[in-house]
């Protein structure tokens, strides 16, 4: 298996040195895709399409093209590949995300943010 091709994907954030991340969150989106593709959970192409269904529809909604968006499109992207192939089920992905936002809530502004262990 050959390793996705970065350098391809449109609009990612980037400066001389590769892709930039602006918060950890994106990185670890970033990481994931990845890593489930690595895993052979699903092909590059099949992430190139649903990443590229997500900014099409961005652009339809009338979103600016600016890159401030685009790993939001990414985790939307790799939320729609993750329930098509059933790795998690939606209630257990709508738990975790509410886990997230109760947790976001309850952090003080500059310190990680630390999901309860389950």
């Amino acid at each position: 298996m050959t390793s996705p091709d970065i350098a391809s994907l449109p609009a990612i954030p980037r400066d001389d040195e590769g892709p930039v991340f602006r918060a950890p969150w994106e990185a670890q989106a970033f990481a994931m895709a990845v890593l489930l593709n690595e895993r052979n959970v699903f092909t590059w192409s099949e992430w190139s399409a649903r990443l590229a269904d997500q900014i099409a529809a961005a652009t339809a909604r009338g979103e600016d093209d600016d890159g401030r968006r685009y790993y939001r499109h990414w985790l939307t992207a790799l939320e729609r590949l993750v329930d098509e192939k059933g790795l998690v089920g939606e209630l257990e992905r709508r738990a975790r995300y509410d886990a997230w936002a109760e947790a976001a809530l309850l952090t003080p502004h500059g310190k990680p943010i630390v999901l309860p262990r389950r």
